[in-house]
C-alpha cells in the first residue's frame, strides 16, 4: 500500500471510531431535504478525514459531502479526494449496521484508489489502480454468474423518488421479475463493495453524488467488474446514473434500464 493508501485507510478507521462513539451515545438528525438527514457524526467524521488528508497532502483538492471543502468544480484536478464521512446516514440513525466511511482518490480525473470502511462489521474494502481489490487483506473478485435470471441485484432509491416514482418503480419491476431477487441496503458504497466481492451480480441507482460512488468504482473495477451510466457510457462519477456489475450481466441490466 502506497502513502495515499496508508493515509486513506488511517483516515477511514479514525472516522469509523467517531461514528461508533456517536452511535453509542445516540444522535439527533436534522434534514437537508426530504428524507436526507445529517448528524453531528457526519460532521465530526468529515472533519477528522479532511484534517488527516490536509496534514499529509496540503496541496490536494477535496470534495466532501457536508462541506465540499476546497473543491473548485473541475473533475480533472491533479489530485482530488472525494469523501463521504457517513454513507448510509438513514441506516445509522435508525440503528441498522449498513453504514460506512467512503474515501476515493482521483488523479487527472481517473480513480486512483478507494477505501470503504464499515466500522460496525469491521469490513475494510481497499483497491489501488492496477493492484487488485481486497477486503480485510483478502483479495476479492466479482462473481462468475452470467445469467440475469440467476443474479442477485441490489439497488437504491434517490431522494427524488417522490417526483418520479412511476419511472423508478418501472425499472425496479422489470429487473425484479427477470432476476433471482433484489435487495436494498441503503448504502451505495457498500452496494458496490458487495458487487466487487461477488455477493451481488449488479447494482444500479440514479440521483447519486460523486462521494456516494467514488471509492466503490475502483474497488469494483479492480475486482474485475464493469461500471457505466444507464446509457452504457462513462458519465457515472459526476453524472446522474450508475450501473455496476460483474461485467457478465451488464448488457442485460442495461437493456432493462433502457
Amino acid at each position: 500500500m502506497n502513502k495515499f493508501g496508508v493515509v486513506a485507510v488511517h483516515a477511514a478507521k479514525e472516522a469509523g471510531k467517531i461514528l461508533l462513539k456517536y452511535r453509542e451515545k445516540g444522535v439527533k438528525a436534522r434534514y437537508k431535504g426530504v428524507s436526507n438527514p445529517v448528524t453531528i457524526a457526519d460532521k465530526t467524521s468529515e472533519q477528522k478525514v479532511i484534517s488527516i488528508i490536509r496534514k499529509n497532502f496540503p496541496g490536494h483538492e477535496i470534495l466532501s459531502e457536508e462541506t465540499h471543502s476546497s473543491y473548485t468544480g473541475c473533475p480533472t484536478q491533479d489530485y482530488l479526494w472525494i469523501i463521504d464521512p457517513l454513507d448510509g446516514t438513514v441506516n445509522y440513525i435508525h440503528g441498522l449496521a449498513a453504514f460506512n466511511v467512503s474515501i476515493g482518490l482521483f488523479h487527472g480525473g481517473r480513480p486512483l484508489l478507494g477505501v470503504i470502511f464499515s466500522p460496525l462489521t469491521n469490513e475494510l474494502f481497499y483497491a489501488e489502480k492496477g493492484k487488485g481489490a481486497y477486503c480485510n487483506g483478502k483479495k476479492i473478485r466479482v462473481s462468475k454468474i452470467s445469467s440475469l435470471r440467476k443474479s442477485l441485484i441490489v439497488t437504491g432509491f434517490p431522494y427524488s423518488l417522490r417526483n418520479k416514482a412511476v419511472e423508478i418503480m418501472n425499472k425496479l419491476s422489470r429487473l425484479l421479475v427477470r432476476s433471482e431477487g433484489i435487495r436494498r441496503l441503503g448504502s451505495a458504497a457498500l452496494d458496490m463493495a458487495y458487487v466487487a466481492s461477488g455477493v451481488f451480480e449488479a447494482f444500479w441507482e440514479e440521483g447519486l453524488h460523486p462521494w456516494d460512488v467514488a471509492a466503490g468504482i475502483i474497488i469494483l473495477q479492480e475486482a474485475g467488474g464493469k461500471v457505466s451510466d444507464y446509457k452504457g457510457g462513462g458519465d457515472y462519477v459526476f453524472g446522474d446514473s450508475i450501473v455496476a456489475t460483474n461485467g457478465k450481466v451488464h448488457a442485460a441490466v442495461l437493456k432493462q434500464l433502457k
